[in-house]
């Protein structure tokens, strides 16, 4: 099966954080936090989703109070930080979500991702992910990290789902 006929028929999205909705750029300040930026048009393909009634998850080794705010912003509520063995988080949500893995779409991009992108039903990297992510991702955005792959991925199944464009796609 293509990717894209897969896509029209999951429902779950779990998503990286750093180097998926970021570019892998961390400013360190003095006083040890950790800065970030993200990709606007990522943040409103994800708000839309969850309107639209997508699940999205996010499971992230980091452990920013500041990523936790912007995603729950968005109208994320699975919201894994600090998760230091990926595919032990990833499986204890699919069974909390009554889902099995065939029916979840993850996103990452560097080692650390690579369990849980051999365990689900459709894996996707931004451009400049890892070469062993890329070796095994069912489908890579031409888009880099932090620079719209989130909007990539999203926009096409709320498209291939007819979500896309209608009233409520005019509403932040």
């Amino acid at each position: 099966m293509n990717y894209k006929a897969k896509l029209k028929t999951i429902n779950t999205f779990c998503f990286d954080v750093d180097g998926v909705f970021t570019n892998n750029i961390v400013w360190l300040m003095p006083d040890g936090e950790q800065v970030r930026t993200a990709n606007v048009r990522d943040g409103y393909a994800v708000q839309l989703a969850v309107k639209k009634g997508l699940r999205i998850a996010i499971i992230s080794g980091g452990k920013s109070e500041a990523v936790r705010k912007r995603f729950e912003g968005l109208g994320v509520t699975e919201i894994y930080l600090g998760s230091a063995k990926k595919i032990d988080v990833f499986k204890s949500f699919l069974e909390k979500n009554n889902l099995l893995p065939e029916d979840v779409c993850y996103i990452g991009d560097d080692i650390p991702d690579y369990a849980v992108m051999s365990h689900c039903g459709l894996a996707v990297c931004p451009a400049d992910a890892a070469a062993e992510i890329r070796s095994i991702a069912h489908y890579i955005s031409p888009k880099k990290g932090g620079e719209g792959c989130v909007r990539d991925v999203l926009e096409q199944a709320l498209k291939l789902k007819s979500m896309w464009m209608d009233e409520e796609s005019m509403v932040w």
